[in-house]
């Protein structure tokens, strides 16, 4: 049942979670949470999609190890940059 489309009940997110949250025994502020995210997965609200934040995290993630392979990419070349210029012994 639908606690809060149902015209007969017509209760607020707030007061369904509540209601459902004794139910369940889980916190009304953790099922708020769901609702809402819900909500925007569905389109009904704005937000950053569950789909969307996802993929920014696998894009941040990413990016880090690409920062990180430059950085390293940069010391190894100043690294061999160095030897190059070094002057060779003469055999």
């Amino acid at each position: 049942m639908d606690l809060i489309q149902d015209p007969e009940i017509q209760l607020s997110v707030t007061a369904a979670c509540t209601r459902v949250g004794e139910q369940l025994g889980i916190n009304r502020d953790t099922l708020g949470g769901w609702v809402r995210q819900a909500q925007v997965d569905a389109g009904d609200r704005p937000g950053t999609s569950s789909g969307d934040r996802a993929r920014l995290v696998r894009l941040e993630r990413e990016n880090r190890e690409l920062r990180r392979a430059n950085a390293i990419l940069k010391t190894a070349s100043a690294f061999f940059a160095a030897e190059l210029d070094r002057p060779q012994p003469r055999s």
